[in-house]
């Protein structure tokens, strides 16, 4: 390990700041990072745990705003966008609406599939050390299906990702339950993505920071950026609890709080907090396990098996940060669930026993990830949607490579993260 490269600052404790930790440190960088909450909890811990380079289509695709609309109509949907008068919240719409063609789909799927792909593979050298087992397991998952309609277009999808050189089984309802033997499954087929996998989020959180900390990275927790102090096209100081941190790079995550970050250091990045919802179950008879993670795909459920348990997630809201609990969402989620798996017939969870936290999504559906043109010794990494745990990786050693002055791993160029300035 190359020691003396200089001292980075990184916004952000989710999976793209700790993952920029983990490889700067690994290059011999000094590492600081700032945190505006403690370590307990942000959007990378109760997320679903996925890792998806099936998740080649951007949010903004073709069919997505229509149903979208017929989703705000009833409170339990999988999708809400809260009404209001907010000139971002409008200025996203917009430029939602723009990128949500076939054009955009076709330019956006390689590059996606392959940071996807990349960060796969560093999730297995990660995994293979002493410090570190999140339950990693690379199985595959399953995207489950009721209707014919929605069949049809995850057959076509499916032939697309094999075009594209994804390993894909298109299954119908006798070869699914095969491969879930221990639960009954109530649907007409599936898509089993074998190129994906999943993992226990909290214990790779929990992993990633004692090493870092075992590694001299140093947290400063309750620490929230207000100001950046400037010379020319460079940050000289980032201002955080009347405190100044320097550093020779700086690496602005933030997760769904970087538009606020960037604003405040005079950058325009625009981002949409999509809130989500999950919770954990334990099963009444242990021997109603799964084997492989699964996506409910009319429901827009996520499922997970985590450490005995399964995690069931879902909803997208999208509006402004707040920390009410919207149970009609979460009411939702749970009313889905036995149509698919009638072996769960869960209870509404109490309110303490709720997850929540925000995916950032981006207009386009596309992250932000690179150099920033305004000030040098700036890199973005944040936007990642839902695909943001399955991208912490190859982000960070992006970040890790942008400030060694180095090639990146993958092609960054349509994730620029000034595209809309």
């Amino acid at each position: 390990m190359t020691q003396n490269k200089g001292k980075a600052l990184i916004i952000g404790a989710g999976i793209a700041g700790l993952s920029s930790a983990y490889y700067l440190v690994e290059k011999g960088w000094s590492v600081e990072i700032l945190e505006q909450n403690d370590l307990s909890n942000n959007c990378s811990y109760g997320n679903a745990g996925m890792i998806v380079p099936s998740h080649f289509t951007p949010l903004a695709a073709p069919g997505v705003v229509a149903q979208g609309i017929r989703w705000m109509f009833d409170s339990k949907s999988p999708f809400y966008v809260k009404p209001s008068l907010s000139s971002d919240l409008f200025s996203w719409g917009i430029k939602f609406l723009k990128h949500s063609n076939q054009k955009h789909v076709d330019r956006s799927a390689t590059a996606i599939r392959d940071l996807n792909l990349a960060s796969s593979i560093l999730y297995n050298e990660i995994a293979s050390k002493d410090e570190f087992d999140f339950e990693l397991n690379k199985n595959g998952i399953l995207m489950l299906y009721k209707t014919e309609k929605v069949a049809e277009e995850e057959i076509e999808l499916a032939h697309k990702a094999t075009k594209m050189g994804l390993p894909v089984d298109i299954l119908d309802k006798k070869d699914i339950q095969e491969l879930e033997p221990n639960v009954q499954l109530d649907v007409i087929g599936g898509i089993n993505y074998k190129c994906d996998g999943h993992m226990n989020p909290m214990k790779l959180m929990k992993q990633m920071i004692s090493y870092l900390k075992k590694n001299g990275v140093t947290f400063h927790t309750h620490h929230k950026v207000t100001g950046f102090e400037k010379s020319g096209n460079r940050i000289k100081a980032i201002i955080a609890n009347d405190k100044k941190f320097t550093a020779d790079r700086f690496v602005m995550t933030g997760g769904s709080f970087l538009p606020e970050l960037a604003q405040k250091a005079g950058i325009k990045i625009q981002l949409m907090p999509g809130k989500g919802y999950s919770f954990m179950h334990k099963p009444e008879n242990p021997l109603n396990t799964l084997e492989h993670a699964a996506l409910l795909l009319e429901a827009r459920v996520a499922v997970t098996p985590m450490n005995g348990q399964i995690r069931f997630g879902g909803t997208m809201e999208l509006a402004s940060h707040h920390d009410t609990i919207n149970m009609k969402r979460v009411e939702g989620i749970i009313r889905s669930i036995p149509q698919y798996l009638p072996d769960f017939q869960i209870e509404k969870p109490k309110e303490p026993e709720i997850w929540f936290g925000y995916r950032p999504c981006a207009p386009d559906g596309l992250p932000y990830l690179g150099q920033s043109s305004k000030l040098k010794n700036l890199i973005i990494a944040g936007g990642g949607g839902m695909m943001g745990l399955s991208l912490g990786p190859i982000f960070g050693k992006i970040v890790s490579e942008l400030a060694n002055d180095q090639k990146p791993t993958v092609e960054i160029k349509i994730f620029n993260p000034e595209r809309f300035n």
